[in-house]
């Protein structure tokens, strides 16, 4: 498991469907050694701190192999590294692989996966597509994000190193199936019942969860 490309990008404003949007999604790669820092790598920032950024999103992820999905998707698109938004592109490592609480070192640096990716209208505007977020999220390639627990430096190529992995462990995938599904079996519960005992797992993707979990049987 290893960094591709480290993406950095500040806020801007373009033009979508005739309105003026501010938006940081337009990353591109930097060479060299970057400090990660508590909320975001230098050179990177976010535009709506409502939705973005904070301490359990500082970093993005989104791993190289999903591209050659969506090349076949989206037959004709160019698809620059970090067109996703992503700040790490990775190899070797998916939502499958990569359980909530993990924690990892890279570089000089430590992290933890915090939570799926759930896109916001943003990633419309990146591909000037109405349809983009829906076909995202409905793929269940949505990447992930990391929480930064000692700052350090990274760089393309700096592999991650297992430090623990989470006891409850549950796939980054499987938040993403459950959050998406409009039913859940006994086995889903039980998934949802780990999730909520990882600490690392942010509160509101817990009182989401525990609402819908309250709802169950009735």
């Amino acid at each position: 498991m290893k960094i591709i490309s480290l993406n950095t990008g500040l806020p801007r404003e373009v033009m979508y469907h005739g309105v003026h949007v501010t938006t940081a999604i337009y990353k591109e790669p930097v060479t060299g050694r970057v400090a990660l820092r508590k909320l975001n790598l230098d050179g990177d920032r976010q535009a709506d701190l409502t939705v973005h950024g904070g301490e359990f999103k500082a970093v993005y992820c989104y791993p190289v192999a999903h591209y050659d999905y969506w090349k076949k998707e989206l037959p004709g698109r160019e698809l620059p590294t970090a067109i996703f938004g992503e700040n790490l592109t990775t190899e070797g490592f998916t939502e499958d692989s990569a359980h909530l609480g993990d924690r990892f070192a890279v570089g000089s640096a430590e992290v933890v996966v915090t939570q799926p990716r759930l896109p916001c209208y943003k990633l419309n505007v990146r591909f000037d597509s109405s349809e983009m977020v829906k076909r995202f999220l409905a793929s269940g390639r949505t990447g992930f994000y990391l929480a930064v627990t000692r700052e350090g430096e990274v760089g393309a190529g700096d592999e991650f190193k297992v430090i623990a992995r989470e006891a409850n462990a549950v796939p980054v995938s499987e938040i993403t199936r459950l959050y998406i599904a409009k039913r859940w079996g006994e086995d889903d519960v039980a998934s949802l019942r780990r999730a909520l005992r990882v600490e690392v797992l942010p509160e509101s993707w817990k009182e989401y969860f525990r609402e819908r979990l309250g709802m169950v049987g009735t």
